[in-house]
């Protein structure tokens, strides 16, 4: 499974919400949300500053992700950016591949 860091920012209605459900119902929302797309939520925490909440979440597959994600962002209530993470493992098979590149100008 890959991992997705999940960069959560509430619009005044999910604020509305959040106030009304509390933060407990909300992550318990968050694992019920990836359980569904297949996946397991790591970690889940509230924030102070450009978003609102972080999560980390291993999902099965890209596609996976990405349905959690559009399921979130239609309802206009949430929106969710999501990264996906590498371990120092994977960054040393990158680092070991052989890439052709030219950058622009040279």
């Amino acid at each position: 499974m890959a991992k997705y860091l999940l960069k959560v920012s509430y619009s005044a209605e999910g604020t509305k919400g959040l106030i009304k459900d509390g933060g407990t119902k909300r992550r318990a929302m968050a694992q019920q949300l990836v359980q569904s797309a297949g996946g397991k939520l790591e970690v889940f925490y509230f924030a102070f500053g450009d978003c609102d909440a972080y999560a980390i979440a291993d999902m099965p597959d890209a596609v996976s992700g990405a349905a959690a994600s559009l399921a979130v962002n239609a309802t206009g209530a949430v929106s969710i950016k999501t990264t996906m993470l590498l371990t120092p493992e994977e960054m040393d098979a990158a680092a070991k591949k052989t890439i052709s590149y030219k950058p622009p100008g040279s």
